[in-house]
C-alpha cells in the first residue's frame, strides 16, 4: 500500500522504532529479534556455523571462539544472529548464559541456564527439550514419530500404564545408550513430553528440589544440599552429551565484563573461562562461545593460572590464538543497517516511504560512517533523531516514553519467561517502590519512605528480596518474591518471612502466581503463621500488573546506555503512574486480608505447550 506523505509523517510522530533498542536484552535472544544486516560482522557469526558444520560432519569434536569488542560494536546483535539462524536448522541446538548472581556457585547457575535455555523453542516449533526426548524415543523404538505426536499420544500412554509407560521407555533408551551413567536424566528428559509434568521435569533437571510427593509419583531421586554443586557440572555434561547424539551444542557466554569477585579472588570473565576450559575437556562435543572486551581478554584471561592452556581452548580454531575482533561500522553498513531497520517498521505498519531512508538524509548518514562508530551510537543517533524537519508537526515526548514503549514490547514477547524470573520480578518492584519513596508518596494509607536491603547473615542470605519502610519507620514490610516449585526453598524463605524481629520487620508479604503444594508440610505450617499470626500477606502475582513495572525496570538499570537520568524516569513513573495506580504495588501496601488469594494457578502447569497434532497416530506401548 501506498501511503501518503500525511500517514507517513503521522506514524513518525507517534512511533520510533530505535528507540529502546540500544540495549540488547535477553529476550531478544530467545523471542522476536531486532533487524538484523548479515553482512556487518559475519566473519565473526560465521566462525560459528562452520565449526557447527565442522563438528556436524566429524571433522571436529569441540570448538572454543571468543569474540571481543569494544562496548557497543555488537557483539549481543551477533549472538541474537546466532540464535535465530540456528532455530530454524534442525542441526543444531543453542544454551545462552548471562548472569552470573553466585560466582560461588557457578555450576549450579551454569545448568540452570542449560535447562532454562532447552525450554526455548527450537526447529520444530517444540521446546528443545521435547525434541530430544523425541529424537531419544525414535532411536530407541526404531520410530519416526514427531515431538508433537508424542506430545499427543503421552496422556493416553500414562492413562493405561501410568509411570509404567515412562520406565519403559527409560530402559529402551539405556538399551541403545549403554553409555548414559545416569538413567535419571534420560526419565527426567522423557518427562518433558507430558504436558502436565513438563514444568517439573525441567525444574529437576535445572538440580533443584521437587517436592518429594512429586519427585516419587516421577521416579526422580531429589538433589542433596550439600551435594548440589559439586553434581552439577557432571549434570551439565551429560545433558549436553546426550544432546549432541542429535544435535550439536551451541554454548553461549554473554555479559562477562560485570565487576563481580567470587571467594576465589576471580572475576566473572575468569570464572566462566576456567568453566569453559573444563567443558572442552570433557564434553564430547559443541561449541563453546564467549563475548567479552578486549581489555578484558588482556587483562582477566591473560593473567590466569595457566592461561595459556586456557587461551588454546578459548580460540581453538584461531590459528594466532586471537579471539575475533568485530569491527566498527563504515559508511555502507550504517546506510544497510538504517535501511533494514526502516524496511521492517514500514512493512509493519503496511507503509511505503518516498524513499528507503525517510525521515532521514543518506548523505548525513554516511558523513556518521567517517566516525567509525558503533552499532549502538548508531542506533541511539537514529532513536535521537527519528524525527519531521517540520517544527509545526512536533509535539514534546518525555524522553524516557520512547525507551519505555520498546521495552513494553519486549517484556510482552517474553512475559512467559519473565513471569517466572524471581530477580527480575524484585528488581520491577524495587524500582517502583524507590519512585514512591523518592517523593514520599502515601498508598493505601502507607507513606513510602525508602527500600532496602535486609542485612543477614551467610545462612539467611537470599531469601528476602528488600523492606519496604513508612510512616516514620512504623512500617517495614519484608518482600519476598517465589515462583519456584521446591518445597524446600520455600519453606525456608518462609521461616525468615516470619521472623520479624530478626529482620526488621512489621509485616511479610509473599509475592507468588502459583499454589504452594499442600503436601509440603513445612511451607503449609509457614505460610499459616505469616497469614493468621503474624498478620503478613500472600499477594498475587499477574503478569498484566508486572509488564510495566519490567518494561520500566528494564529501561532503569540501563539508563546510562540510554543517556537518560534516573531523575528522568523516575519523573516518567511519577507522571505516567505507573507505581501508585499499579494495583500489585497497592496490593502490597494495603492492609492485609489474612487469606490465601485466589485464582491462583496451579503449580506445574506449562508455560507453553505446543497444540497437539490433530488424529496423531495413537499406537500403543504393548507394556
Amino acid at each position: 500500500m501506498t501511503a501518503t506523505t500525511s500517514t507517513i509523517n503521522d506514524l513518525i510522530q507517534n512511533q520510533n522504532p530505535f528507540a529502546g533498542h540500544i540495549v540488547v536484552r535477553p529476550q531478544q535472544i530467545w523471542g522476536k529479534s531486532f533487524p538484523d544486516v548479515p553482512s556487518i560482522n559475519a566473519h565473526a557469526s560465521n566462525a560459528v556455523f562452520d565449526a557447527v558444520e565442522k563438528i556436524r560432519k566429524g571433522k571436529r569434536e569441540t570448538v572454543g571462539i571468543t569474540i571481543t569488542a569494544e562496548k557497543g560494536l555488537g557483539k549481543s546483535h551477533i549472538i541474537s544472529r546466532i540464535r535465530h539462524r540456528l532455530q530454524t536448522e534442525d542441526s543444531s541446538l543453542f544454551i545462552y548464559m548471562s548472569k552470573y548472581d553466585n560466582l560461588n556457585q557457578i555450576k549450579s547457575l551454569f545448568l540452570q541456564s542449560v535447562a532454562s535455555s532447552l525450554r526455548a523453542f527450537g526447529s520444530q516449533k517444540v521446546m528443545q527439550w521435547q525434541e530430544i526426548a523425541a529424537a531419544l524415543i525414535n532411536e530407541a523404538k526404531q520410530w519416526e514419530y514427531t515431538p508433537q505426536q508424542y506430545i499427543s499420544m503421552y496422556p493416553g500412554w500414562l492413562s493405561k500404564h501410568s509411570t509404567k509407560a515412562i520406565t519403559h521407555l527409560t530402559e529402551s533408551v539405556l538399551k541403545v545408550k549403554p553409555e548414559i551413567t545416569n538413567p535419571y536424566i534420560v526419565k527426567a528428559i522423557l518427562w518433558t513430553l507430558s504436558p502436565v509434568h513438563i514444568n517439573y521435569a525441567s525444574y529437576w533437571l535445572s538440580g533443584l528440589e521437587l517436592a518429594q510427593s512429586q519427585a516419587e509419583e516421577m521416579g526422580l531421586p531429589n538433589p542433596k544440599g550439600e551435594d548440589r554443586e559439586a553434581e552439577a557440572l557432571s549434570t551439565v555434561r551429560q545433558i549436553i552429551d546426550i544432546t549432541s547424539y542429535y544435535r550439536v551444542p551451541v554454548i553461549c557466554f554473554d555479559e562477562l565484563d560485570i565487576a563481580d569477585v567470587a571467594d576465589n579472588g576471580f572475576l566473572a570473565a575468569q570464572v566462566i573461562a576456567s568453566l569453559v576450559k573444563d567443558l572442552y575437556n570433557s564434553l564430547k562435543q559443541g561449541v563453546l562461545l564467549l563475548a567479552m572486551y578486549p581489555r578484558t581478554w588482556e587483562d582477566q584471561i591473560k593473567a590466569l593460572p595457566e592461561a595459556e592452556a586456557v587461551i588454546d581452548r578459548l580460540v581453538s580454531d584461531q590459528a594466532d590464538r586471537q579471539p575475533i575482533k568485530l569491527s566498527f561500522l563504515n559508511s555502507d553498513d550504517i546506510v544497510s543497517l538504517v535501511s533494514q531497520w526502516l524496511q521492517d517498521f514500514y512493512k509493519e505498519y503496511q507503509q511505503t516511504p518516498s524513499h528507503s531512508l525517510y525521515p532521514f538524509n543518506e548523505t548525513k548518514l554516511r558523513e556518521l560512517g567517517k566516525e567509525r562508530p558503533t552499532v549502538r551510537s548508531v542506533l541511539k543517533w537514529c532513536a535521537d533523531n527519528f524525527t519531521l524537519t517540520d517544527p509545526d508537526k512536533s509535539q514534546d515526548v518525555h524522553p524516557v516514553e520512547p525507551h519505555f514503549k520498546a521495552a513494553v514490547l519486549n517484556v510482552d514477547t517474553a512475559i512467559n519467561l519473565l513471569i517466572e524470573d524471581e530477580v527480575a520480578i524484585a528488581a520491577a518492584l524495587r524500582v517502583a517502590f524507590a519512585s514512591l519513596a523518592k517523593d514520599k508518596v502515601e498508598v493505601e494509607k502507607v507513606k513510602v519512605e525508602k527500600v532496602e536491603e535486609i542485612l543477614a547473615n551467610k545462612a539467611d542470605q537470599g531469601y528476602l528480596n528488600f523492606r519496604i519502610v513508612g510512616n516514620n519507620g512504623k512500617v517495614k514490610i519484608g518482600v519476598v518474591v517465589i515462583q519456584q516449585s521446591g518445597g524446600k526453598f520455600i519453606g525456608a524463605a518462609l521461616k525468615r518471612l516470619i521472623e520479624y524481629e530478626k529482620f526488621n520487620l512489621t509485616r511479610g508479604c509473599l509475592v507468588r502466581s502459583k499454589k504452594i503444594n499442600p503436601g509440603a508440610s513445612v511451607p503449609q505450617e509457614c505460610l499459616k503463621i505469616l497469614l493468621k499470626e503474624r498478620g503478613g500477606e500472600w499477594v498475587r502475582l499477574q503478569s498484566e500488573d508486572i509488564k510495566p513495572l519490567l518494561a520500566i525496570s528494564s529501561v532503569y538499570y540501563n539508563w546510562r546506555n540510554y543517556e537518560l537520568t534516573e531523575e528522568q524516569i523516575f519523573d516518567f513513573i511519577k507522571h505516567k503512574q505507573l507505581a501508585i495506580n499499579n494495583p500489585l504495588i497497592r496490593e502490597i501496601l494495603s492492609a492485609p486480608s489474612g487469606q490465601e488469594p485466589t485464582n491462583l494457578t496451579y503449580d506445574g502447569l506449562p508455560i507453553s505447550i505446543p497444540q497437539p497434532i490433530a488424529n496423531a497416530d495413537n499406537i500403543d506401548l504393548n507394556l
